[in-house]
């Protein structure tokens, strides 16, 4: 089990206290992966956001590495927010142990206290946005194209 003071350093639960995380905390789920299996399929439908306890993924599109997750980080949160399928694969590295909410449980948290979901929803845009302007800088870096203006 994880403590609430442990997801406190997750972005998405940023401005929650410890009492809040609590409260939340039963919505979660549990999850184990080995190394070399798929937590999500390019293509396919995800309808959670996981958040690395331990461990190590690699984000591919095409058999490409985009990037790669390690403990603290998360991922999955595109597909929670517009419901189409998965823009890319997730695979596990090395031995993984997550926690995942799921857009049932988003609702849940929604029903249960729409204070904490407003700070969630808001700590998701957030970080979204940072991930979007990560991409944006180093698909620029790469772009052998010379803009005119």
């Amino acid at each position: 089990m994880v403590n609430p003071e442990a997801l406190q350093k997750y972005s998405l639960f940023g401005g929650l206290d410890a009492e809040q995380v609590e409260l939340i905390l039963p919505l979660m789920s549990h999850e184990t992966f080995g190394p070399g299996e798929l937590i999500i399929t390019e293509g396919k439908p995800n309808d959670k956001i996981y958040f690395l306890i331990e461990g190590t993924v690699a984000v591919t599109k095409n058999n490409i590495i985009l990037s790669r997750f390690g403990e603290g980080e998360e991922f999955g949160e595109i597909e929670v927010l517009d419901v189409m399928p998965s823009v890319a694969s997730i695979k596990s590295i090395s031995n993984v142990r997550l926690i995942s909410i799921s857009n049932k449980a988003l609702r849940d948290i929604y029903k249960l206290d729409v204070k904490i979901f407003s700070l969630m929803i808001m700590n998701l845009a957030r970080d979204l946005s940072r991930r979007l302007r990560r991409m944006d800088e180093k698909l620029a870096a790469i772009s052998p194209e010379p803009i005119f203006v």
